[in-house]
């Protein structure tokens, strides 16, 4: 089936937080590649705010932060994915990897139970 993907979502949950999940790996990756929290909220198409607050939760769920910020002015600002960062990303990422293995062995089965094509109007 053409519309159908396995695609798993996977939320690390600690407490009340998420300390990670897809949109929030997606932003530690975008900060290691631009190297700004606004480059990357920008690229993400998010506001600056929300990104710093997804970072901050991040920072507060790990043992050690994901990212280091430099505050702006003359010199400039930035921020940067500390090695810890890219150790829980690339562990991260390594988990959606397993999963989606593990589902795409199963998948065939499933798409058997799925209509043939995807539902029209909004969907909820």
């Amino acid at each position: 089936m053409k519309h159908v993907k396995a695609r798993p979502r996977i939320r690390v949950q600690l407490g009340p937080a998420f300390a990670i999940g897809p949109g929030k790996a997606d932003l530690l990756q975008a900060v290691a590649k631009t190297g700004s929290i606004s480059a990357a909220a920008r690229q993400m198409d998010m506001s600056y705010r929300r990104a710093w607050l997804m970072l901050d939760t991040m920072n507060r769920c790990f043992r050690e932060p994901v990212v280091d910020t430099a505050t702006g002015g003359k010199g400039g600002g930035g921020a940067q994915i500390t090695a810890f960062g890219k150790t829980v990303l690339k562990s991260y990422r390594a988990m959606e990897a397993r999963a989606l293995a593990s589902m795409s062995k199963q998948m065939p089965d499933f798409y058997r139970l799925l209509r043939k094509t995807p539902p029209i109007g909004k969907v909820y």
